[in-house]
């Protein structure tokens, strides 16, 4: 039928369609797109969601921090360079857990002191080869999978801090769910971290875009900057804009 290769190819370009655009591109009602895509998913030609339809599985789940290293490694690279220089004087800076807030580690060379408070061992063991860095590790259960803590401890001392900028990794990100972690104690640890930074960065490589997990974070209001690649749709970077959210493109770093 050509209605059904008109959306795939839209699918194809786009990777995420929504209904309300469909039914305005062919000029049927909605009922007749919802039917469309039903049929088309019981294909295996796209996954459906509420309001749209993706071209992948838009569902997530945990992957070992090994395993995600070897993967989007340019991008994760061109991102946190990005990101470190955001980093000012007198900054106070919490960094989340993820390879690409790890990859941001990796760029950070402060002209001045700074104080990192992190939830990360690997973002620790990197900082802590710079004397002008003070590094306070949060506290508590260590996964394994992603070799950072998480817990009633790490969430508790947030009590006592305020942090001027937040660089925060997640495992998906949707523009009506928000932000989402597979691990469920590590999205509350985040929920914390939001509250006691006065500035939330988000990095993630475009591949986290249209993606959901298990634990929701945040909603995507919640974010100040986002600092991303530039495979990200231009469609999406338009519609986190027109939220407010300041979208950063990081150059590729080959």
């Amino acid at each position: 039928m050509k209605r059904h290769r008109i959306i795939l190819d839209k699918l194809q370009e786009e990777k995420y369609v929504e209904v309300a655009n469909l039914r305005k591109l062919l000029n049927v009602s909605g009922v007749t797109i919802r039917k469309d895509l039903k049929l088309l998913e019981d294909k295996g030609l796209l996954f459906r969601v509420h309001g749209g339809a993706y071209l992948d599985n838009p569902y997530i789940y945990e992957r070992n921090i090994i395993d995600k290293e070897k993967i989007f490694i340019e991008e994760k690279i061109s991102i946190g360079q990005l990101a470190a220089d955001l980093i000012t004087e007198n900054d106070s800076i919490m960094i989340a857990s993820g390879t690409t807030v790890q990859g941001l580690s990796k760029f950070i060379k402060p002209k001045v002191k700074l104080t990192i408070i992190t939830s990360s061992l690997n973002v620790a063991n990197e900082l802590i080869k710079h004397k002008d860095i003070s590094v306070l590790q949060l506290g508590g259960y260590v996964r394994h999978s992603s070799s950072s803590v998480v817990g009633s401890y790490a969430t508790q001392i947030l009590d006592d801090f305020s942090c001027t900028k937040l660089f925060l990794g997640v495992d998906g990100v949707d523009l009506e769910h928000g932000l989402t972690t597979a691990h469920l104690e590590e999205a509350l640890l985040n929920k914390k971290m939001i509250k006691s930074s006065q500035k939330v960065i988000l990095l993630a490589d475009s591949s986290k875009f249209g993606k959901k997990s298990f634990a929701r974070i945040c909603s995507i209001d919640q974010i100040d900057e986002i600092i991303t690649d530039n495979k990200i749709s231009p469609n999406t970077v338009a519609e986190l804009q027109e939220k407010g959210i300041t979208v950063r493109i990081a150059k590729n770093s080959t």
